[in-house]
Order: structure tokens, then sequence, then C-alpha cells
């Protein structure tokens, strides 16, 4: 399937107040979703988190628009390779309303992460995905991305994490 015509793909302007209002919008729309939990944002995430993120800068978004709707966002955060001695950028949310799944707007987001970050020097992109979400594992080794691993005898890397209080 091909791109929407409408599409426009663009990175977030955080003092928009239309682009605050999409990102909440769409990230709320994730949290909801079961890949992304299965639970709405909290009351305090969607009033602070677009003030939390303009307060990063190694943070960026990219938001994609069908027209006037707001169809998908991508939230990017800057890490560091130590190995590379260089950037990198962990790409953390992936979200495209499930109206417009399939025709290629998470693609394009993606690709405009990718140009912001290399912009910034970044050696590489990260992400993490459910097992089970076949459709976005497809989406990201169509883009690039791989499992990632340093000796094939140690397998692959796995994701961890630890809630702190």
């Amino acid at each position: 399937m091909t791109g929407l015509p409408q599409l426009r793909v663009l990175r977030a302007d955080y003092a928009d107040a239309g682009h605050a209002r999409a990102l909440v919008s769409l990230l709320d729309a994730y949290a909801q979703d079961p890949a992304g939990g299965g639970h709405a944002l909290s009351e305090h995430v969607k009033t602070h988190l677009v003030s939390a993120l303009a307060a990063r800068p190694q943070a960026y978004s990219v938001l994609a628009w069908d027209g006037d709707l707001p169809v998908g966002l991508v939230n990017c955060i800057e890490g560091f390779s130590t190995f590379q001695c260089r950037a990198l950028v962990n790409v953390h949310d992936v979200v495209v309303l499930a109206s417009h799944r399939g025709q290629r707007v998470g693609e394009q987001m993606l690709a405009l992460a990718e140009s912001i970050a290399l912009e910034r020097g970044a050696c590489k992109l990260t992400l993490e995905v459910l097992q089970g979400n076949q459709s976005a594992r497809r989406l990201y080794e169509r883009v690039g991305f791989a499992g990632y691993q340093l000796d094939p005898a140690l397998g692959q890397a796995q994701f961890l994490q630890k809630w702190l209080a």
C-alpha cells in the first residue's frame, strides 16, 4: 500500500499548542492500546509531558498529520554510546492510529527521526518492541533495525527494567 497523499511528517514544536495537544492525544491513544500497556495516561502526564520534554534538549518528537488530523507520533531521546563515543538516539514511542496503519506513516516518521539523529551526530538508533507485535517488528526490520548482539555465542541483548520509587 502506498502512503497517504495528504500526509505531512514534521518535527514537533513543543511550544506549539496544536502540536502539544496532538502529542498528548496520540501518546494517550497508544497507552490505551494493548501494545502500550492498556491504560490511559495519568492526568499528571497529560498536563506535564510536553513541558518536561521541552525542558530536555536531548528529546525530540516527530508528528504525522493526515490533513488536519494528527495520526502518528515518534518520541526520541538522545543517549550516548560509550563504545562509539558518540550520541545515539532511542526511539522511545512509535504511535500510528489504527485507522492509518499499513499506510507507511511509521516508515515516514522513522525516516525523519533518523535524519534528525544524523544531524545530531548520532551513530545509531535503538528501540524496543514487544515480541508479539509482529506488524511493528516488520516495520522496524523493513527500515533497517535488527536484533543487537556483540558475540553470537552470547545471544541477543534483552531489554530489562527496574522501577524506582
